[in-house]
């Protein structure tokens, strides 16, 4: 037997420009005694282990805690725009540095920079210090998009870890732009990880859903319903499929994409129409006999609730709900529809009816090996407050609505 004794965890001995991070690295544990045999040690394969270590970086950048990329020799410290002058962590930096802010074209462009990149390519300046950073927020009145804003007319090289950095804040829904610093060594304490291991663990369209609940949930206007489920072992995220009345004897179920809405679903905001298109399409499968609804925890279109609210702000200034998630820095839609794909290859459903007005989601689905068999609209009258958002998403995101009535997607 082997026996595995935890204690105080002594704050780790730090080269000179670490010392910060003593602030925040004393954890204490209470003594504990835990037998363990060898055989019972248990292991990882290699594709798992790389997807945890992926989403334990994931989880740092959002706790504002700094991560390690490396790639062909060299080393770089990465902090989320959101945290790159947050107190400890900026102690991190070595004197002298050189400080690399990378972030979207579609952010560069916002912010008045003048570029020649195609869409979703990514742009690097030169910083001065840590806290120009926080110029990248949106929300900050140098942030605000006009030309000059920005002290960023220095060029810089783009790093070789740039596209594995931003994958990073993506998966975190963090603002899609990082602050990029060389060092000599990994630090001891953070999370270190090659950039070929972030971008094959965040690969759209690799199977990474481990299912594991399933229960009856009776719910309003849907009595008979059964709840599964699954997580994404990259992110950590919790996403749901509802299983309304006895869909998974149909050749073809009726299939909903419900992507979450805390404004909507759940506080009742006019702003959109989710509510409706959730309470309408748990009632109408119900009526159908049964049908599944996918809630997939991709706010705001895949970008977050803060991030989503960072979007109304910019939408009462006047932009349109598409300009204003560009301007973050981020695609029209950021979802990855891969993950509904995968829940229903696990719930042995290779062919749906799919109840919404976004064709780009029958084309989703299609290319990942879901049969699309018909498309049911699921519209749904405006109100004075989201029609300008209705129009948008008719006009820029191809969402096919009923004119006359101002209805939904």
């Amino acid at each position: 037997m082997l026996s595995v004794s935890l204690g105080v965890i002594a704050v780790l001995r730090l080269k000179p420009y670490q010392k910060g991070i003593a602030k925040v690295q004393r954890i204490l544990l209470a003594d504990f005694q835990v037998p363990m045999t060898d055989s019972a040690r248990p292991g990882l394969s290699a594709s798992l282990a790389d997807r945890l270590i992926v989403e334990r970086a994931v989880s740092d950048l959002r706790r504002a805690t700094p991560v390690i990329l490396t790639e062909a020799g060299q080393t770089w410290l990465v902090l989320s725009t959101e945290a790159a002058s947050a107190g400890a962590m900026v102690e991190l930096i070595p004197d002298g540095a050189l400080l690399t802010l990378v972030m979207t074209a579609n952010r560069a462009e916002a912010l008045g920079l003048v570029i020649d990149e195609e869409p979703g390519a990514l742009i690097a300046r030169r910083l001065r210090a840590p806290a120009e950073t926080g110029l990248a927020d949106p929300t900050h009145p140098a942030g605000s998009g006009a030309p000059g804003a920005m002290p960023l007319t220095i060029d810089a090289p783009i790093p070789s870890v740039a596209d594995a950095a931003i994958r990073l804040m993506k998966a975190g829904q963090l603002l899609p732009a990082a602050l990029l610093v060389p060092l000599a060594a990994p630090i001891d304490g953070l999370i270190s990880l090659p950039r070929g291991q972030v971008l094959n663990a965040t690969l759209p369209g690799q199977p990474r859903l481990r299912r594991l609940s399933d229960a009856r949930v009776p719910l309003a206007g849907a009595e008979n319903t059964r709840i599964v489920s699954f997580r994404d072992q990259v992110t950590g995220i919790d996403h749901l499929a509802l299983l309304i009345g006895d869909p998974l004897t149909q050749g073809a179920p009726l299939v909903r994409l419900h992507s979450s809405c805390i404004t909507g679903d759940l506080l009742g905001s006019l702003r959109c129409d989710c509510g409706e298109q959730l309470r309408g399409a748990i009632v109408t499968m119900n009526a159908a006999g049964g049908g599944i609804l996918l809630y997939l925890q991709q706010e705001g279109r895949g970008i977050g609730i803060v991030n989503k609210l960072r979007a109304y702000a910019l939408q009462d200034g006047g932009m349109d709900t598409v300009d204003a998630n560009t301007t973050l820095g981020f695609e029209n839609d950021e979802r990855d529809f891969s993950l509904a794909a995968e829940m229903l290859r696990q719930l042995d459903v290779p062919a749906i009816r799919l109840l919404t007005n976004n064709p780009r989601k029958v084309g989703h689905l299609a290319g990942f090996g879901i049969e699309v068999r018909e498309r049911v609209q699921h519209a749904f009258p405006g109100n004075p407050h989201n029609r300008r958002y209705l129009a948008a998403k008719a006009s820029k995101a191809g969402h096919l609505l009923p004119a006359e009535d101002d209805s939904a997607r």
